[in-house]
């Protein structure tokens, strides 16, 4: 596979000579998610994907973060029902409790579940999304085995300004949103809030499929939120800052005749942070913080609301120094996590970590070294390695490789549940290898990536539904990617091929497409932007043992951007126009084809 690899990569690259290249190179991007230290994203080893907020604008509005993310190299999605209904992201074929969601350095999610609420953080908020794909325990400890999705809020800068967004759409869709920014040599700062909401469809479409569930309603979605973020230089060298997110949503889903089911959710997370240079070579960063995700359901068996409440407190402290070959990373951690199901369980748990890194780069080759140790109060030391590196062949091309190892800590449901807990379960664990290839020149640039990563001590249900580690798993695969300029068309487009087997069944994992696709192609003709996406994935399986298929799909939008002034613009977006009925999750609705308005005012 690494052979075939190796060909398709030198096969695109080729397809693009130096001749034919006319667009300018952009500025490098910058991320810190793949090392912990920034660096350009053109230089890291890992396979890795940043999205900046004129990227989430240029496209038009889009209600759904999800979506967004299930656009992006290899990443799929469940959704069981719409917007704001239970949402899944698989990072390379991993489960969505091997993905780790970071807000501005904080962890968030349920430690219940597992997962992170995705479908309730609104990109309005958003600044830039970094996605780190491969294993990160490394790095960030437990639950990074697909990878780390860090969340960046929006910021301030320049003059004072005003920015402020309306739209509406199909279903009922409506959002609006407004920001105060701004920024001096000292102080940045940046404040928002915003509100969308959507009279939604049934979330169940098929009694059939679904016949416990099934209710014909509508099951309608609403959100508010806010974001403030601030720093201070007190001095050259030496910054402090502050950010938080809030947001709070209501979710109708269908839950069986005769009482309207739905949940009120709270997304929480704010930080503090000193950053200080101690010296020219040694820069120290701390920084306090917390997460909350609050779940409060309320369905025929608890028309009263039950209540699920993670709670996760974080202390981290980060020294980087510039070594003569290098930087050098040490860092410690502690987490501490709680959560409260109301009656049921009152459980938590501490962890210290201590970090070490290194990278460094020596003419053509570059070299990234981490390790970590994790005390978890509950099972005990679990210690992760990552070692990647990359050898420049030429000037536009780049082979890179990495192995590393990450596990998956236990839920707090699959400890402590009543009746089904099982308090002696140890950390899923996963080894992974890669190797990439990498061509750019003139603004394009070419990815390919082959993975393998073998995931043991799986926790899976007995016959009792009791959680045990008798699992295992093979997720291996290849991304293909290419971004550039051609005639005058900006375009972006990626091929993922996935094999995600249980091998103790010799079965595909549930929910996981083997192929799945994106382009998008767009043009701006002066004060207009237009284009076009497609985006297509292979069927799939809604259960183990490859049971209860689910068709493959393929879906067509397109998009546009009026600019009245520099500062004043209307937008339009027409999503699945083709109509196609597909599903993501058996029996559960996915939209149809539907147009949203908007306009958009953002001071220069």
């Amino acid at each position: 596979m690494i052979i075939r690899l190796s060909t398709a990569a030198l096969a695109v690259a080729s397809a693009f000579p130096a001749i034919a290249l006319a667009a300018p190179a952009e500025q490098s991007t910058v991320l810190v998610t793949a090392t912990r230290q920034a660096q350009r994203a053109d230089e890291s080893l890992a396979d890795v994907t940043v999205i900046e907020r004129a990227q989430i604008e240029r496209a038009g509005s889009t209600f759904s973060l999800p979506e967004l993310l299930a656009r992006q190299p290899g990443i799929q999605m469940s959704s069981s029902g719409g917007p704001g209904k239970a949402t899944d992201i698989f990072i390379r074929g991993a489960s969505p409790r091997q993905t780790l969601l970071i807000v501005d350095g904080m962890r968030l999610g349920s430690a219940t579940l597992g997962t992170a609420t995705w479908q309730d953080i609104p990109l309005s908020q958003i600044e830039r999304i970094e996605i780190v794909r491969g294993p990160a325990s490394a790095l960030y400890g437990a639950d990074a085995i697909g990878g780390v999705i860090q969340i960046f809020t929006r910021k301030g800068e320049g003059a004072p300004k005003v920015d402020a967004f309306v739209g509406a759409g199909s279903y009922g869709t409506r959002e609006t949103s407004a920001g105060v920014s701004g920024g001096t040599d000292k102080l940045s700062y940046s404040v928002r809030g915003g509100y969308a909401e959507n009279d939604g469809y049934s979330a169940i479409y098929s009694k059939a499929k679904q016949p416990f569930y099934y209710n014909p309603d509508k099951d309608p979605y609403r959100n508010s939120n806010l974001s403030a973020k601030a720093s201070y230089r007190l001095a050259d060298g030496h910054e402090v800052g502050a950010s938080i997110l809030y947001a709070t949503s209501r979710n109708h889903y269908d839950s069986g005749l005769g009482f309207d089911n739905f949940s009120d959710d709270v997304q929480n997370v704010w930080n503090l942070y000193s950053r200080n240079r101690l010296s020219d070579a040694w820069t120290s960063t701390v920084r306090f913080g917390q997460s909350i995700d609050d779940a409060k359901n309320f369905a025929s068996y608890a028309p009263n609301g039950a209540s699920i409440k993670t709670t996760q407190q974080q202390f981290m402290w980060q020294n980087d120094v510039r070594l003569p070959v290098g930087t050098l990373l040490a860092a410690y951690e502690n987490l501490h996590q709680k959560a409260v199901n109301q009656d049921t369980f009152d459980v938590s748990r501490s962890v210290n970590s201590a970090l070490l890194g290194w990278t460094a780069g020596f003419g053509p080759h570059k070299v990234q070294l981490n390790a970590r140790h994790d005390d978890n109060s509950q099972f005990g030391g679990k210690t992760t390695g990552y070692a990647g590196y990359g050898y420049q062949i030429l000037p536009t091309l780049r082979v890179q490789g990495s192995i590393g190892n990450a596990f998956r800590a236990p839920t707090f449901n699959e400890l402590y549940y009543p009746g089904y807990g099982n308090v002696n379960l140890k950390p899923e664990s996963a080894y992974n290898k890669e190797v990439g290839l990498l061509w750019e020149q003139h603004g394009h640039n070419v990815s390919a990536t082959y993975f393998r990563n073998r995931v043991t001590n799986m926790i899976v249900n007995d016959q009792n539904f009791i959680p045990q580690n008798v699992g295992s798993a093979r997720l291996e695969g290849i991304s293909l990617g290419y971004g550039g300029q051609l005639a005058g068309f900006d375009i972006v487009a990626n091929i993922d091929f996935l094999d995600p087997k249980d091998l103790d069944t010799d079965k595909r994992l549930q929910r996981r497409a083997n192929k799945t696709g994106n382009l998008a192609v767009s043009r701006s003709f002066a004060a207009l932007t237009v284009g076009a996406e497609w985006q297509g994935a292979g069927g799939r399986y809604d259960r183990t043992g490859e049971t209860k298929p689910m068709g493959g799909y393929g879906l067509v939008n397109a998009f546009a951007k009026y600019a009245l002034s520099k500062e004043l613009g209307v937008e339009a977006r027409a999503n699945n126009i083709l109509d196609k009925q597909y599903e993501t999750a058996l029996g559960f609705k996915t939209a149809g084809a539907n147009v949203f308005f908007g306009v958009r005012y953002t001071p220069q």
